[in-house]
């Protein structure tokens, strides 16, 4: 494998305290986009909003019911909910489109069900996605591997744009290349609208109007930054996120199967998805990858330490993210929701991540839909009970399996009990496929 650019190399996390490291890894998202290929209906996404349609020309002319920030799971499916119940609704995503993201390439049993029931099952089962059937996991010489029951892999680029393209279809606008800040206000019983002041590329800023915005736009969630209230609090030794998709010269790693390598300073994981790629993710500590010099070096030796294969990549472009573990305490206020990475995030292992989007997205649509009606402050207290119910009480899990690998003693007692009694494993996987 090799690394182009400066991407990830030149951001390396150096010493320092939780904010700073925030804002260092901030840099890494600065990464090279592959050229769109006109794929997903985007005939130029840079140019133009998905229904074909300059979407700049009238976005200011007339308020929004809904104004979505982010255009990962969480975003494009709320986008879709709303524009399913004929809200007016503006998706907008500050990247190229589509795009890579640092990801599993996983999208869980559970999230899968959760499409099928919204009559979205095609967006992870269409465009090349690979059933899965079992997960395989390597630390030093041993194997264990556990059958899944269900799921498909599929790379960011493929699935986020395929929500995108359903969110379009039930009506909404979507802008990419367009940056959004949201602005600070009172809340106002008499106001009707929240401010978003949007910066496309190559063009203008202007401010529009929404009677309700939503937030998904990430770990960093950098469209409020001008509301300190929302900021993060990052965990200690927080990993860093790092991962590729790319043609591959291995035949080691087969269709159908997770293969995860597990080293006492992170894990890997890699997945072939549409188009016989591998998709290659990993959570790292900060201090290796800095003792490693780059992402090429930290992850070929945790997949050596666990006797996998280093695979080949042609050309790759690793991105990276901010450090991973995180938690927003204040996920909403007036007129605003926060949801997806940006309400806070814990290391997943199978697709979590994705089905926690996926049922933040769902749960928040009838709030948003009755801000839309009239603004009630009492829906800022709905959507924190909501959220803590539907996604923190299901990340305990993951985070308490984070723990533990976190720990070389944990995470050596733990890994002689399931090469002992590989047995056990199962019924870990069926909690994590249930979340």
């Amino acid at each position: 494998m090799s690394v182009t650019g400066n991407t990830v190399k030149d951001s390396l996390p150096r010493k320092g305290t939780g904010k700073q490291k925030v804002a260092e890894f901030a840099r890494i998202r600065n990464v090279q986009e592959q050229p769109n290929s006109g794929e997903f209906g985007y005939e130029n996404p840079s140019r133009h909003c998905a229904t074909g349609r300059d979407a700049t020309g009238g976005a200011s002319e007339r308020p929004w019911d809904a104004v979505i920030v982010g255009a990962g799971p969480a975003g494009s499916l709320a986008a879709h909910q709303l524009a399913s119940r004929g809200l007016r609704t503006l998706l907008v995503e500050r990247s190229v489109f589509p795009r890579d993201k640092v990801c599993g390439g996983c999208v869980g049993a559970r999230a899968v069900a959760q499409l099928e029931l919204l009559g979205l099952g095609h967006v992870a089962r269409g465009h090349g996605g690979v059933p899965l059937d079992g997960l395989q996991i390597c630390r030093g010489s041993r194997r264990v591997a556990v059958p899944l029951s269900g799921g498909v892999a599929i790379s960011r680029r493929a699935f986020d744009a395929a929500l995108v393209d359903a969110a379009v279809a039930a009506g909404a606008v979507f802008r990419s290349e367009t940056s959004a800040t949201v602005v600070p206000a009172f809340a106002d019983p008499a106001a009707s609208f929240r401010q978003v002041a949007l910066r496309t590329r190559g063009r203008d800023a202007t401010e529009i109007a929404a009677r309700v915005v939503l937030v998904a736009d990430g770990l960093s969630h950098s469209s409020l930054r001008q509301l300190p209230a929302f900021e993060s609090r990052v965990a200690q030794r927080s990993r860093i996120g790092l991962g590729t998709v790319a043609t591959a010269s291995t035949n080691d790693y087969e269709p159908g199967t997770i293969y995860m390598a597990v080293g006492c300073t992170g894990y890997v994981g890699v997945v072939r998805v549409e188009h016989d790629r591998l998709n290659v993710a990993a959570a790292i500590d900060g201090r290796f990858l800095r003792r490693c010099g780059g992402p090429e070096t930290a992850i070929a030796t945790i997949l050596q330490q666990a006797q996998r294969p280093v695979p080949t990549v042609e050309s790759p472009t690793w991105q990276g993210t901010p450090p991973l573990t995180r938690r927003t305490d204040k996920l909403a206020d007036w007129r605003l929701f926060v949801l997806g990475d940006a309400a806070g995030y814990v290391e997943p292992f199978t697709g979590e991540g994705i089905a926690w989007a996926l049922t933040a997205a769902t749960a928040v649509a009838p709030l948003a839909e009755q801000a839309c009606t009239a603004w009630e402050q009492r829906l800022v207290t709905l959507w924190h009970q909501r959220y803590d119910r539907l996604i923190r009480r299901r990340q305990r899990f993951c985070r308490m399996l984070t723990a533990v690998l976190k720990h070389p003693w944990a995470a050596s007692t733990a890994w002689a009990g399931l090469s002992t009694l590989p047995g056990l494993a199962r019924p870990l996987v069926q909690q994590l496929e249930r979340f």
